[in-house]
């Protein structure tokens, strides 16, 4: 597979993912309108617009959550893999869901007002200057803005066109993204509501965002000093897989064992940065868990015709630990393969 606009082909797999998310999307909905009023617990009956507005907000919140959770929790367990292929198809369901969200509060609170509906949304509370009242809208905004252009810049052509680290920088505004939409939500729902049972998931699902994010960080192993750095004993490294050694700064490592041979190439798929370690050896060829992008453990390049490389590193033995050199080669550069010791 390659990187020049060749699209990834639709599987079975692929259609059963996005049918479960519209599923699972559709049926909290209905549940939600049907539950919600009774659970709100306000002495006037809540409006249907109101209700429809919560239940698109609340789901677009726990839409994302769930997004956040899938990339760390594939790195602390591998069988969860295959949530995090197409994850990208669950971004743009969210953007949608949380548009849908937005159209709903316009259309109740803004829809007869004498200024244009997005001026008077901004407009209508200026009170930065305190944390209780505080405009709770701009997160909000903020948020569905940046939902939308990863949204609409989720396809490969973007990721060529903008360059690999200009998009991966692009869409890592995720981040900021869900700090504000729970920004959003605890001062804005959470402080009208009295029934504490989306509090608690709320809380609860920002706190598993940041513990699986560094859970996930701790088991890269960190590098030591010096510019050779030990990676692990050679007999832990899985036959046609990966351990993955963090370098310097955020740079890590894929050293794969190929048999009675280790090599070691970037941890980062050309394609889209995918976690290569979290792949494996196909036919001779590292694959990334992500999209099927394939290069040869010996000099990280793609086997023809297609034309992505990876930068290599040199390995060698101290005693049964693997030694790598934390000095990236250029990419494409041939590695001889470290042989194992006889009878492995």
């Amino acid at each position: 597979m390659s990187v020049k606009y060749i699209p990834v082909q639709w599987s079975k797999n692929k259609y059963v993912y996005d049918a479960v998310l519209l599923v699972c999307v559709a049926a909290y909905i209905l549940i939600f309108l049907r539950l919600g009023a009774p659970a709100a617990r306000t002495t006037l009956p809540v409006d249907e617009q109101i209700l429809r507005m919560r239940a698109f907000g609340t789901c677009a919140f726990l839409m994302l959550t769930v997004i956040l959770c899938i990339g760390p929790l594939a790195r602390l367990d591998r069988r969860l893999l295959p949530l995090l292929y197409n994850r990208r198809h669950f971004g743009v369901l969210t953007s949608i869901v949380a548009l849908n969200h937005a159209m709903y509060v316009f259309g109740w609170y803004f829809a007869f007002s004498p200024t244009p509906s997005f001026e008077a949304l901004l407009t209508a509370n200026t009170s930065y200057d305190q944390v209780l009242g505080f405009p709770f809208e701009v997160f909000g905004v903020f948020t569905l803005i940046v939902l939308g252009i990863l949204a609409a810049t989720s396809h490969d052509f973007w990721l060529s066109f903008l360059s690999a680290p200009v998009w991966k920088a692009l869409h890592l505004m995720i981040y900021p993204a869900y700090a504000a939409i729970v920004a959003h939500v605890g001062l804005g729902y959470l402080q009208d509501a009295r029934n504490p049972t989306f509090a608690v998931i709320a809380c609860g699902g920002a706190l598993a965002v940041a513990a699986l994010h560094l859970a996930a960080r701790r088991k890269a192993e960190p590098a030591a000093a010096g510019d050779w750095r030990p990676v692990a004993l050679w007999s832990a490294i899985p036959n046609k897989r990966a351990v993955v050694v963090r370098l310097d700064g955020d740079e890590r490592a894929a050293v794969f064992r190929n048999g009675a041979t280790l090599s070691a190439v970037s941890n980062a798929c050309a394609h889209q940065n995918g976690p290569l370690g979290e792949g494996r050896i196909v036919y001779g060829c590292i694959t990334c868990p992500w999209h099927g992008f394939q290069y040869r453990p010996e000099d990280g390049c793609s086997p023809p015709p297609f034309t992505e490389k990876l930068p290599t590193y040199r390995l060698r033995l101290d005693g049964e630990m693997v030694m790598i050199d934390a000095r990236a080669n250029p990419p494409g550069t041939l590695v001889e393969p470290l042989p194992l010791p006889e009878g492995t």
